[in-house]
Order: structure tokens, then C-alpha cells, then sequence
């Protein structure tokens, strides 16, 4: 047993741990739970406990259905709105076969395959999220309009507000388990919220991301208010992203930053960004997985809906913040299409695979953009060279299937299900009757 092993069963003693979830995530991004006796834990840090793949989604079919979840000790944190005494404790987990395998399965492993590959080629990854949510008064009721616990505005400070005491709440739990908040303020719409989590390597960022998600849905139930990560929950106010800044290393080097070149921007970054570019439209079924996320990229606002890249442009999908003298640590690349309510271990996965891609062969980085995209007409934007991100999720599905990146980079088993979900999901999408269709046509027709 290892020593990170030894802390965790010492720790159970001490801060009198009764119960031990064990967290992993399905391929659609969901968190899984099961919780476990401390007796029961130096068993599962051996062996792993056994479940049921069949019934997770996207694990495995009937006759391959045994698995283990193996705790990761280093990911090891009190729950803090369980109560001290006696406490709750979690830990992220690795999925197995009944070989002690991985399993194709996992997302944490596809990240993991993904890291281990830059890594072969001498590189470390890190991301930088920054997430934004709506909270609202309550869990909206089928069929009406979600009401926002408040009518503030951008950067909005309100005195006595409750967005304040709810992020003030938020951000001193997940410090309280070791995550780390470089900012927070409200977003531009009522209710809407965006706190940013401070720069890691992309493994621990997604299972930051995970425990994030739980932590603002635990806060704003325990105030009787409902969170949520739905990409466009309003048809007239923005949407919520979540613009992650992407940096690779090598050593403690920046390998985007060079000294004296055009925007201090190395080979490797330009390349990397032509990468990411090129590979856009045929990962955006990860990036924006779900039907409601192309309705927050139509709509403009600070949603890209255009493959290009720029400095200064906040129209633009991928965007490099300007240079910090002094600070070479800080190159970076940010990816603005993201929306917070997909897989965080799929979409960095496959960020990387792409800006990988455009290392290894070379790519050529376009000329950078700096009009506002959202300004030209479809004309302008063809003879500019600035091709469009899929429409819908159909678009981009039928992208995806395509892609020899995504199959290679997720794998032919989550590649397979996730396809076969997101095309389930638009047919189920595609046949309904909305609002605004009886709305529009039922006076007229």
C-alpha cells in the first residue's frame, strides 16, 4: 500500500470518516456515487469495488457488465456540507475490467491517455476554467419560466445581495476541499453567476469541475434556490459558458511563450492553436454536447459561433489574452466555445488531441482575426476564410462521425455510445412541438 493509501486510512481515523463515497463520471458527464464503509476502504484501494457497468451510461452491454472503481487517494476530501461529526469523505475513482485493466469506458482514463501521450512527446497540460451557471429562485416548474434570485447585471455589486452570500458560500467550501478560486463575480444576466477556478493540470481541473457542479447545487438547495449549468436557459438573456485557458509545458517552461516573437507566441503555440482550429467543428459534439448548447452559440452575445482566433476578440473561438511583461508563465490559449454543462474529461481530452495534431504535423496558424465576427455578413466571412462551427448538434454529429481524431482520442467504445446518445437525443429533439411554433402558427394556420 502506498503512502498517499496510508494517509487517507489514517485520516479516516482522525477526522471520524463514517461514510466514503466514491465518485466516477459516465460518458454523458454525470456523476456516479457509491458510498462504502472505512472498514470496506483498504479492500477497495487493493482490489476495487465491484458494480454493475451495464447499468451506467455508456460502461458496457449486458454480458461485459462486471467492473471495479478503484479509488484515487490523492483525491481524497472531506465533504463539508455533510457535517463535521461524523464526517463524509470522497474520492474520485479509476474504472477497472475484472482484469485490473482500464476500462475503455471511463472518461478518466480517455484524459488520462490523452496527457499520457503529450507527455511522451515531453509536454503537461493545464486548464483554467471559467464557469458560469444561473441560480434561480427555485427549481422552475415544468413548462414555466425559471425565476432568477436577482435583476443584477455584470460585474453588478448589491448591497445585502444573495448572489454574494450564495458565491461567498460556494467559494469557501471548495476551498475548504483544496480547490482553489482565482475570481468571482456576477455574469450579465439575472441570476447568473461565474466563478473561476484556478489554473491546474487538466486531470485534476475536470475532477475540480465535477466537484464544482456538486458543490453549487448542494449551496443553493441548502438556501432553497435551484443551480444550474443548462447552456441557454433564457431565449433573451446569455448564455453560460465556460472559457477554459489552455497551456502546455515543457518542464517549468511555457511552451507557447517565446521571447521576441510576433505576440511572444512560440511555434509550438501557433501550431497547437491551428490544431485546435482545424479539429473545431468535428469535436464540437463534445464540446457542446447537448441540443440547448447551439441555441447559446446562435445567439452571439460573447458565444462563439465562428472557427477563428484573435487576441482582443471576444467574438472570436479562440482567443489569445494579451501578453503579461515579466510573465511568460501566463501564455496561454483560451478556448471561449465551451459551455459548462458537458464532459470536462472528454472536451480537454480532445482539446489536446487537437492542438497536438497541429504540433506534430505542422499546421499553419490562419491570420488572426480582429474584426467582430458576429458583425460580418455570411459573405464577408466566407471571403475572409472563417468557416462556421456546426449549427445544431445534428451538424455536428454527422461532423463527428467523420473524425478519425475523436474515434482515436476517445476510443472506439465512447466514441460509439456517445454518437449513438447525442443522435437519440436530436431525434427526440427534432419531433417535439414547441412554444413558439403554436405560438407563431396557431393564430394563422
Amino acid at each position: 500500500m502506498g503512502k498517499q493509501e496510508a494517509f487517507v486510512l489514517r485520516a479516516l481515523e482522525e477526522r471520524d470518516v463514517r461514510f466514503v463515497r466514491l465518485w466516477f463520471t459516465d460518458v454523458l458527464g454525470s456523476l456516479k456515487s457509491v458510498s462504502i464503509a472505512p472498514a470496506e476502504l483498504e479492500g477497495a484501494f487493493e482490489e476495487g469495488i465491484g458494480f454493475d457497468g451495464s447499468a451506467i451510461e455508456g460502461f458496457a452491454r449486458v454480458h461485459e457488465a462486471d467492473m471495479l472503481a478503484k479509488p484515487d487517494a490523492s483525491t481524497f476530501q472531506i465533504l463539508p456540507w455533510r457535517g463535521e461529526t461524523p464526517a463524509t469523505a470522497r474520492m474520485f475513482c479509476d474504472i477497472h475490467l475484472p482484469d485490473g485493466t482500464p476500462s475503455y469506458a471511463d472518461p478518466r482514463y480517455v484524459l488520462k491517455r490523452a496527457m499520457g501521450k503529450a507527455a511522451e512527446a515531453g509536454f503537461s497540460y493545464y486548464t483554467h476554467p471559467e464557469v458560469e451557471f444561473y441560480v434561480f429562485k427555485g427549481k422552475p416548474e415544468k413548462g414555466g419560466r425559471p425565476v432568477p434570485v436577482d435583476d443584477s447585471g455584470y460585474f453588478d455589486h448589491t448591497a445585502q445581495g444573495g448572489s454574494q452570500d450564495f458565491r461567498r458560500e460556494v467559494i469557501t467550501m471548495l476551498e475548504g476541499m483544496g480547490i482553489s478560486v482565482e475570481f468571482s463575480h456576477h455574469e450579465g444576466g439575472p441570476g447568473q453567476q461565474e466563478i473561476d477556478l484556478r489554473y491546474a493540470d487538466a486531470l485534476s481541473t475536470a475532477d475540480n469541475i465535477m466537484t464544482f457542479r456538486t458543490v453549487v447545487r448542494e449551496v443553493a438547495l441548502s438556501q432553497g434556490k435551484w443551480a444550474s449549468f443548462m447552456p441557454k436557459p433564457y431565449t433573451d438573456q446569455p448564455g453560460s459558458g465556460m472559457h477554459t485557458h489552455v497551456s502546455l509545458f515543457e518542464g517549468d517552461e511555457n511552451a507557447f511563450y517565446e521571447a521576441g516573437a510576433q505576440y511572444q507566441l512560440s511555434g509550438t503555440g501557433r501550431a497547437f492553436i491551428a490544431g485546435v482550429l482545424q479539429h473545431s467543428a468535428e469535436i464540437a459534439a463534445v464540446t457542446n454536447q447537448w441540443v440547448n448548447s447551439y441555441k447559446r452559440l446562435a445567439a452571439g452575445d460573447e458565444a462563439p459561433n465562428h472557427i477563428c482566433w484573435g487576441r482582443n476578440n471576444r467574438s472570436a473561438l479562440l482567443r489569445v489574452p494579451m501578453y503579461k511583461p515579466n510573465k511568460s508563465g501566463s501564455a496561454r490559449v483560451e478556448h471561449r466555445g465551451l459551455d459548462s454543462g458537458g464532459n470536462p474529461y472528454l472536451a480537454f481530452a480532445l482539446i489536446l488531441a487537437a492542438g497536438l495534431k497541429g504540433v506534430e504535423e505542422g499546421y499553419e496558424l490562419p491570420p488572426e482575426t480582429e474584426d467582430d465576427v458576429w458583425s460580418l455578413s455570411e459573405r464577408e466571412r466566407k471571403a475572409l476564410g472563417i468557416p462556421s462551427l456546426p449549427r445544431n448538434l445534428d451538424e455536428a454529429i454527422r461532423t463527428m462521425e467523420n473524425s478519425d481524431l475523436a474515434a482515436e482520442t476517445l476510443g472506439e467504445h465512447v466514441f460509439d455510445f456517445f454518437l449513438r446518445n447525442k443522435r437519440r437525443e436530436w431525434q427526440d429533439y427534432r419531433t417535439q412541438v414547441t412554444q413558439f411554433e403554436i405560438d407563431r402558427l396557431m393564430s394563422i394556420l
